[in-house]
């Protein structure tokens, strides 16, 4: 290999371009990892919060029915408005849980942070090869 001195700018200027090409070529590699992973991420998370409602709503059914059942006995109130005191209460909760779960989705990131703070530092180097 002959030494650097003796490059001509052509040879320089190819060696820059390949290794730029290398270079791009391996950054895209890393962003479709990063979002590969973050989306197994969100699609176990999806898989856990299904199943989780699946058995939830199970459960809230045969609470509700209990619920308005303690009513009517206890409280000798009509099967109605029983009804309607259980309902309004799950309302109630039931928008404060979707309020929760959509601030949770907003402040989750998925942009593939390491692969931008990379290409970051690759346009850096790049400029200092050029200079």
């Amino acid at each position: 290999m002959r030494e650097n001195s003796d490059r001509s700018v052509a040879d320089l200027l190819g060696d820059l371009v390949d290794q730029t090409t290398t270079l791009v070529r391996k950054e895209v590699q890393l962003a479709r990892a990063e979002l590969s992973e973050k989306a197994g991420q969100v699609s176990t998370a999806v898989i856990s919060l299904g199943a989780g409602m699946v058995l939830a709503i199970g459960a809230l059914i045969a609470l509700t029915q209990a619920a308005i059942a303690a009513l009517v006995e206890y409280a000798g109130l009509s099967a109605t408005v029983s009804a309607l005191i259980v309902a309004a209460v799950l309302g109630l909760i039931g928008f404060l849980v979707v309020r929760g779960g959509l601030a949770t989705l907003k402040s989750f990131n998925i942009t593939p942070d390491r692969t931008a703070t990379q290409l970051s530092r690759d346009a850096q180097v790049v400029k200092e090869q050029v200079r």
